[in-house]
């Protein structure tokens, strides 16, 4: 079973207690370039789908960012969560050499 997740570039300005009130999380992608890193929206269900199946630093999933054409295997780096309500604030994602 793969795991896979879609997302879209942030919006230029976007502040990301908007984001979430949109039902959006922020979440960051680091490694597809060398040190540039990418910043993302996700959708909050989806995001918390993936949370419930996958581990932190332990499970490969697919990210797939249809406006800049990317696409591949990356871990969940990290996780952001709020201290009581449990729901996720931020994903930072790493991208993972598709070689090995």
């Amino acid at each position: 079973m793969s795991l896979t997740i879609a997302c879209q570039p942030r919006p230029e300005g976007s502040k990301p207690r908007a984001l979430r009130r949109e039902g959006l999380i922020p979440a960051n992608l680091y490694g597809h370039q060398g040190a540039e890193s990418v910043l993302l929206v996700v959708n909050a269900k989806d995001a918390d789908t993936l949370m419930r199946k996958t581990a932190v630093n332990k499970t490969v999933i697919d990210v797939t960012i249809p406006e800049i054409n990317w696409q591949g295997p990356v871990l969940v780096r990290e996780a952001q969560t709020h201290p009581w309500k449990g729901t996720i604030y931020h994903l930072s994602f790493f991208a993972v050499d598709q070689a090995g």
